[in-house]
């Protein structure tokens, strides 16, 4: 019963259990990806229900995380499957179980709010968002907020971090720094793109005929026997 009812894995060589973070960072990316399809659902065709169900598999997949084992977290286990050939990534989960504990007080809030409450607004769809920002920056560039807050809050040293960068090293790689050259170059892009936006918004769409202006085609007749 204790094998099931733990959180993170003894390793060699680790001082505190782990986990593996590549699993971490795809199951983010699945649940950010099913969240984007409810809001857009949400938001363009007024279905709420996409965004119902994917709030109560955030709930219940958050819930079986910090509460049983992260193991049976349904996207924990989708994302094992397509990431398990790879070489397995440890980060702490000390921090993690702080993070994950945040995500599903959120998930729960949101949980009253849409039926407990059935609101569907503006609220919502801000919880949404920050719930879509937090996995987008997870899922793509490997940093959990929460984990950044887990010193912060509790006090205590963070240890294996993705990308060791909780490690205290004396220099970063060379490879690692941007230039002040790659850098004129990023906000030269930024800036020629935002230059564009006035010119943009003031675009009109081609008018498309109406129906008064589309001529009428005059009726076939079939000619008669005698014809």
């Amino acid at each position: 019963m204790s094998a099931i009812l733990s959180f993170g894995e003894s390793r060699p060589g680790y001082d505190v259990p782990v986990l593996n973070e590549r699993e971490a960072r795809a199951a983010a990316g699945i649940l950010l990806l099913m969240s984007v399809i409810a809001a857009i659902n949400a938001a363009l065709l007024e279905n709420f229900l996409p965004m119902r169900l994917v709030v109560t598999l955030f709930f219940v997949d958050f819930a079986l995380r910090v509460l049983v084992n992260p193991r049976f977290a349904p996207s924990l286990v989708l994302a094992r499957l397509i990431v398990g050939n790879q070489e397995p990534e440890f980060t702490g989960a000390p921090q993690k179980r702080f993070a994950w504990s945040l995500g599903l007080g959120l998930a729960a809030a949101v949980m009253v709010m849409i039926w407990g409450f059935n609101i569907a607004g503006p609220w919502l769809m801000a919880a949404c968002m920050v719930c879509m920002a937090l996995l987008y920056l997870e899922a793509v560039f490997g940093i959990c907020v929460g984990c950044k807050l887990y010193p912060l809050v509790m006090r205590r040293a963070v240890s294996h971090c993705p990308g060791g960068v909780c490690a205290m090293t004396p220099r970063r790689d060379p490879m690692t720094r941007a230039r002040k050259a790659e850098i004129a170059v990023l906000l030269a892009v930024l800036l020629g793109i935002a230059a564009l936006i006035p010119g943009g918004a003031t675009m009109e769409p081609p008018a498309r005929p109406s129906a008064a202006s589309v001529p009428a085609t005059a009726p076939v007749i079939a000619p008669g026997p005698g014809e």
